[in-house]
């Protein structure tokens, strides 16, 4: 093993481009399953570390929660807007020079636009940021409200249509003189480099809403989500555009840090106390925090791995292995060691991390509804699932939005 490893200083030192002339090995595709044990570990071991007044129906329902960990992931295959919830690309928001807007429906006002078709055939700019900026304190309070009652739950929807009627005589209340129109429609620029953290400030919501309603099936539902979530934001390459090497000619490295490394060495060697749960004071700012603090790990992602790629020869770089009873070529064993060490610990470190985040998700979220009684609900409820359609679109079908390999 020594004599393929690398000082961490010299991988650190080399700068990853798109200039990298040498192409990536390459890795036969294999199915998601590959990234399932990371996500169920870490629901698996949030459980174990939340209060007793909590655990009471956490720990019975503790197979649920990890074997579903990974639903987020199989909806991929079976649900249009399902991707983008799931990643942020921070570096094509700093391209594009925008602030980041911390708030969902800040993001909303800012990164929409409402169009109207006339009965003439005309179509004419209804609503976007710039008419919003230019507008009154009292007419920008109006949008956000319009944008809160009509278009937020629309977001993931294939039908961006709104009302034309009430929308006709909303912006006339602005002081538009608009024709009547036939379809009024809105569109949007966020789903194209994803929505995580606005995704996770929703999620939280509706998990505090659900324990404050005590409904035990929707809060294993959320919680078993949440957590998949969470751990996605932990994930340096889920906060970039070059998410899976394909910019600097590094395909597949997604799944080789996201699943390869903890499939090998998580429960070898990883440590997995992580204390207790924190109450999260502001979701927004928490959330946003996770996915900066992975954001800053991308380039040692990349780098450490080319480095290593660069030292060591293709034919000790990508080897048979067995995966659930079948052969498929993914990253040598000594290969995903090397990466490992040099790393120090990185992987270790966003798994742990992940693992609190989800346990102080759920529990603050358990805290906002007023800390309910959780044994007065249906400890261990019968959950109905789509778990078979949802495997057979996943098995069979192919993935809907960009890809990502596990």
């Amino acid at each position: 093993m020594n004599k393929i490893l690398l000082p961490l200083l010299c991988a650190a030192a080399l700068v990853v481009s798109a200039s990298f002339r040498t192409p990536a090995p390459q890795v036969h595709s294999c199915a998601p399953e590959w990234g399932f044990f990371g996500h169920k570990r870490i629901n698996r071991m949030a459980v174990m570390t939340l209060p007793p007044q909590m655990m009471v129906f956490f720990k019975p329902n503790i197979d649920y929660l990890t074997d579903h960990a990974a639903d987020p992931d199989m909806r991929r295959y079976a649900v249009n807007w399902e991707a983008p919830r799931h990643y942020i690309d921070l570096d094509e928001y700093q391209v594009a020079g925008k602030d980041y807007d911390l708030l969902w429906i800040d993001a909303l006002l800012n990164n929409c636009q409402i169009k109207g078709v006339s009965v003439a055939g005309d179509t004419l700019l209804l609503y976007n940021k710039a008419r919003r900026d230019t507008a009154s304190a009292a007419a920008q309070d109006a949008w956000k409200s319009y944008f809160f009652k009509e278009v937020m739950w629309r977001f993931s929807s294939d039908d961006k249509t709104l009302n034309a009627d009430s929308l006709s005589a909303f912006v006339r209340r602005q002081g538009m003189d608009v024709p009547a129109f036939t379809t009024v429609f809105f569109t949007e620029t966020l789903s194209a480099h994803g929505i995580l953290p606005w995704n996770l400030q929703q999620m939280q919501k509706r998990l505090t809403n659900a324990f404050r309603e005590k409904d035990s099936k929707l809060i294993l539902k959320i919680c078993a989500d949440i957590g998949h979530y969470i751990g996605d934001a932990h994930v340096p390459l889920h906060t970039t555009s070059n998410y899976n090497g394909q910019k600097t000619n590094q395909y597949g490295i997604h799944g080789f840090w996201e699943s390869r490394i903890p499939e090998l060495f998580a429960d070898a060697s990883y440590d997995y106390f992580v204390g207790k749960p924190e109450y999260i004071e502001r979701p927004s700012t928490y959330f946003w925090n996770v996915i900066f603090e992975s954001h800053k790990l991308v380039d040692s992602v990349l780098s450490i791995e080319w480095a290593l790629r660069s030292a060591i020869s293709a034919d000790q770089q990508i080897c048979p292995d067995v995966r659930q009873g079948k052969q498929v070529l993914t990253q040598c064993r000594e290969f995903a060691a090397a990466y490992q060490a040099n790393m120090r610990g990185m992987v270790e470190r966003r798994m742990v991390a992940a693992i609190h985040a989800v346990a102080s998700s759920w529990y603050s979220a358990w805290l906002d509804a007023g800390s309910p009684d959780l044994t007065e609900m249906d400890v261990k409820p019968a959950l109905a699932t789509d778990e078979e359609e949802l495997k057979q679109k996943f098995e069979n079908g192919k993935i809907l939005g960009r890809p990502e390999e596990h």
